[in-house]
């Protein structure tokens, strides 16, 4: 039974991810996590298995169904490497979760086993938490449940299904409670305070600015709205140039002429079917004609990052593998950032790659074209579509090279690749399990880039004095950096052996305890704390005040034997906050090892005086 267990959830898994769907915490992805759960689970629980198994599945997986699903053995390394990173995930969470679902489990059959036939509610504690207990149902309650959830990564399914196994219910209602508490505090997080529009015509919102950056225009409607103390306006247009947040793109910013006022557009999203111009002021009146025009400069810059993004994605599918597909992407007037499926670091090779096959391409100065046709034509085509996404009977295509991308998108494009000018990669790095993130620049902002690194070189030449092989210079710098360091650990092993016994000789005996309190100079902080181990180890019952200025701030150490600490019922870190007062500083720490720093060398006297009166009253 266990391996059929595992070969039906390791199908439906592999196939999927194959398919396009990363696991995640949220709609699809979020089934493919659960089922991957449970199957995690059953082979720690069933089989004794503590390390990660199911990725080890996918190539014979891949192999049985070579000639019926031939994407998946295209994808192995992948999916596999997905699969692992899951596993791990889960597994580093799993075990604990199962501990304390067994310690609910147990206590609650001995409490319910106490009570007999009782009713009512009884308490029980498990990892310190407090969790109601129905005196005469076996029901794992809603806020436990959901604590395995939060905490653990349990999935609620996963809990009724170990609740079952021990003839246990869960109190579904319970945990969706807890479940929309949280989700109540998050939507309280980012709440907004919306008026009613009000409305001054009627009519839809048509966008316009594919074709032109300005346009005369009514306002249909407006209201006010406040979030996290900020209060803005939304304004609707009957028609509009402002492209809306969509796709990645961001929305336009620009002004709106009304009545001779001008209004700041601040950015442009969608909500339903309407483009929502946000702006921080309106004029009394908004009746009349309106000329909206978008900022030509900024919607240059970010229509530049949009198109080298199509050039992007199917660069790295060359370099990396048709398995990439994009899992998010923002682009913007400044860079671009894309999310796409990968299960490794980029190499400095790939980089390379992907960055000189998008600038080939916008050497080549190709035409961008765009179509308007049905979704069947464009899939025909070869267009690239995001898995998941929802697309209307006709679709808008945009052709970079009929060979090369193919994409649906609704953004806005340049008329030629050209226009792009440059493309530099600026990095690249993990986001989730299995997501990869490329951020770049392209046009003014990758030659600004370029152009200040250059800059930063130049600058290490000239400190480097002009060497002509800098990273040649900076090993030889680190090497003596290493040589100099080791030097100074010498220096001050030999300056500890040096304190040490100078201290040795200044122990002195008070109220039946080896005091020593002193000023020490010429060590550093991890040189301090091993003379006082040190002499710990040496002296019995010894009470050690040491003060000492290091990087020019004080600092005040103290440590006490543990047999002293127990017999006089002292507590270092409480005598050390005591004595941080006079160097205007704070610290704590053990009974036995506390430090403190400060800020107010003068105070050093003072710390050694009042360490001897607190010595004499602690021990008295």
């Amino acid at each position: 039974i266990a391996f059929r267990v595992l070969a039906d959830h390791i199908r439906a898994v592999s196939f999927t991810i194959a398919d396009g769907q990363l696991p995640s915490n949220t709609g699809a992805g979020y089934v493919i996590r659960r089922i991957l759960r449970r199957a995690v689970r059953y082979y720690f629980s069933y089989l004794d298995r503590k390390e990660p198994l199911l990725h080890l599945l996918v190539p014979v997986l891949a192999k049985q169904f070579e000639n019926v699903f031939p994407e998946l053995q295209q994808q192995v390394d992948f999916v596999s490497k997905v699969v692992l990173e899951e596993e791990n995930g889960f597994l580093k969470t799993l075990g604990n979760g199962i501990t304390l679902f067994n310690s609910f489990i147990s206590k609650g059959e001995t409490h319910l086993k106490a009570l007999g036939d009782t009713t009512g509610i009884s308490i029980i504690t498990i990892g310190g938490k407090h969790y109601d207990l129905q005196t005469n149902q076996k029901v794992i309650n809603g806020d436990f449940a959901f604590e395995l959830n939060d905490t653990f990564g349990f999935p609620i399914d996963l809990t009724e299904l170990m609740a079952k196994e021990n003839g246990w219910l869960v109190d579904e209602k319970g945990y969706h409670e807890e479940l929309q508490k949280q989700k109540t505090r998050s939507r309280a997080a980012s709440e907004q305070d919306v008026d009613d529009w009000i409305t001054l015509h009627d009519g839809k919102s048509v966008f316009v600015g594919y074709d032109s950056l300005e346009t005369k225009a009514q306002v249909l409607k407006y209201r006010k709205i406040k979030s996290k103390g900020k209060e803005q306006y939304q304004i609707v247009l009957d028609k509009t140039p402002f492209y809306a947040e969509s796709g990645g793109q961001v929305g336009d910013v620009g002004q709106l002429t009304i009545n001779n006022a001008t209004l700041t557009i601040t950015d442009t999203k969608k909500e339903n079917d309407l483009i929502v111009h946000f702006a921080d002021a309106i004029p009394a009146d908004l009746s009349g004609d309106v000329l909206a025009t978008v900022d030509a400069a900024v919607r240059k810059k970010t229509t530049i990052h949009h198109s080298s993004t199509h050039l992007l994605q199917a660069a790295l599918q060359q370099v990396l593998g048709k398995h990439i597909a994009q899992k998010g992407s923002l682009n913007n007037s400044e860079y671009l950032r894309f999310d796409f499926s990968h299960f490794a670091k980029m190499t400095n090779e790939e980089i390379e790659q992907v960055e000189n096959i998008v600038n080939e391409k916008i050497r080549a100065n190709i035409p961008v074209v765009i179509k308007e046709m049905s979704k069947d034509d464009a899939m025909k085509l070869g267009a690239m579509a995001l898995f998941g996404e929802k697309y209307g009977d006709v679709v808008r295509v945009v052709i970079m090279d009929e060979n090369y991308s193919i994409e649906l998108c609704g953004g806005t494009h340049v008329g030629a690749t050209g226009e792009l000018g440059l493309f530099k990669i600026t990095s690249e790095g993990a986001v989730a399990a299995g997501v990869r993130r490329v951020e770049a620049v392209c046009g003014e902002q990758a030659l600004q880039f370029v152009n200040e690194k250059i800059s930063e070189l130049a600058n290490v030449k000239e400190a480097f004095k002009g060497s002509k092989d800098i990273a040649k210079s900076i090993e030889q710098l680190q090497d003596e950096n290493s040589s100099l360091k080791k030097e100074i650990e010498k220096y001050q092993n030999e300056k500890v052996e040096i304190v040490k016994q100078q201290l040795r000789t200044k122990v002195t005996n008070r109220n039946n305890v080896n005091l020593l309190i002193e000023k020490i100079d010429g060590v550093n902080g991890d040189g301090l704390k091993k003379i006082q181990f040190d002499l710990k180890n040496e002296f019995d019952d010894l009470f050690f005040v040491a003060v000492s200025v290091i990087n020019e701030k004080p600092m005040v150490s103290i440590i006490i034997s543990e047999n002293l600490v127990k017999a006089k019922n002292l507590h270092a870190g409480n005598l050390v906050k005591e004595l941080a007062k006079a160097i205007k500083g704070g610290g704590g720490g053990q009974p036995f090892y506390a430090t403190a720093g400060g800020t107010d060398i003068n105070g050093i006297d003072t710390v050694l005086r009042q360490a001897e009166e607190l010595f004499l009253v602690q021990t008295n």
